[in-house]
């Protein structure tokens, strides 16, 4: 499992401040935890991070030396999405479910010739213990034909006991679709002619 450092941090040091000076700040926060712990993540740490884990994804969080099993709860971006301003997580419990996510991964979508792979959902909402936690679900699309759809209730993640869904089970994943070729530039063409 994943480890990330970070350390407590003090109050009275502004975000902002601690962005300029290289850090993300964060939260900690969790049923056994009298209140939330205010943490502050080196910004290389954080965006190795968030490369490979998105939210929903369970780490080890080590604060000054202090070992905690959490759950990515937010992730806040800056508007442009090339910064990351704060992370949010949650301490797991043994044996308390949580609301996570699991990030959908669709495969071989390059493979589809027969119509548009059009991906409804990016992520599926549940509950569940921390052992039973899902991070990513991945679904390879490679032999999906024209008309072919994948329900939540279809996956996995919909079948295995210790998950409660809280999306829709009937909701669609991913369907393909037919494509329409619209031809380019027919419309400016005609109104040049007029003119």
């Amino acid at each position: 499992m994943t480890t990330l450092k970070a350390e407590k941090r003090n109050m009275q040091t502004k975000a902002k401040k601690l962005r300029r000076e290289g850090f993300v700040t964060g939260n900690v926060f969790g049923r056994e935890m009298k209140e939330s712990m205010p943490i502050q993540i080196a910004k290389t740490d954080a965006e190795r991070l968030i490369k490979s884990h998105g939210k929903g994804s369970q780490i080890m969080l080590d604060v000054d030396g202090q070992m905690m099993d959490v759950l990515v709860k937010e992730i806040d971006l800056s508007p442009l999405k090339t910064e990351i301003y704060e992370i949010d997580f949650q301490a797991l419990v043994k044996g308390e479910k949580v609301h996570s996510v699991a990030e959908v991964i669709l495969l071989n979508h390059e493979k589809v010739n027969t119509g548009l792979v059009n991906q409804m959902l990016h992520e599926i909402a549940f509950k569940a213990e921390p052992s039973a936690l899902v991070e990513k679900i991945e679904i390879d699309v490679g032999d999906m034909k024209l008309g072919d759809s994948i329900q939540v209730k279809d996956l996995d993640i919909a079948k295995n006991k210790d998950i409660d869904l809280v999306t829709n089970p009937e909701a669609t994943v991913v369907s393909i679709t037919e494509i329409h070729n619209q031809p380019v530039g027919d419309e400016e063409t005609e109104e040049e002619t007029e003119a």
